[in-house]
């Protein structure tokens, strides 16, 4: 009996490269409508956030359209950093950091009552959320590619 070696095809791994896409895509216009339609100023940790969330829109809406399935491997490291910004903001909303180190200062709170999405959930909790999904969703690309 022969056996066939078959390398992995791009198209397994389009599905949770979409749903990346959209996890993306959605914070964006999520942050983009809080802070110019709503009119709140983002708070320090926002910014860095958001300098880590914007650009996946790009990178996976770039490897969505060229298959391009080992986009885990630079679309990872820039989830996993803003992943961390959020753990952080989320440590500092939900006050359990010593004072003197949050970083926000002159700006808008980190942890203040404004930082809520209609009052109820946390603003850096959402993100935390969708960091997280993305993270996940591009480690089955990476199970798919390589199995």
């Amino acid at each position: 009996m022969e056996q066939k070696l078959t390398t992995p095809s791009p198209d397994t791994a389009w599905a949770p490269l979409f749903g990346a896409w959209i996890v993306a895509l959605v914070a964006t216009l999520g942050a983009l409508f809080i802070g110019e339609v709503m009119g709140q100023l983002p708070c320090d940790l926002c910014w860095h956030q958001r300098a880590f969330m914007f650009p996946l829109v790009v990178i996976l809406a770039v490897a969505g359209f060229r298959s391009d399935g080992y986009v885990w491997r630079y679309a990872i490291p820039v989830a996993l950093v803003g992943w961390l910004i959020a753990v952080f903001h989320n440590l500092v909303y939900f006050k359990l950091v010593p004072t003197a180190i949050k970083p926000c200062g002159q700006g808008p709170s980190c942890s203040g009552d404004a930082m809520t999405l209609l009052g109820t959930v946390p603003l850096p909790l959402l993100s935390l959320a969708a960091f997280t999904a993305i993270i996940a969703l591009l480690l089955i690309v990476r199970r798919r590619i390589q199995s």
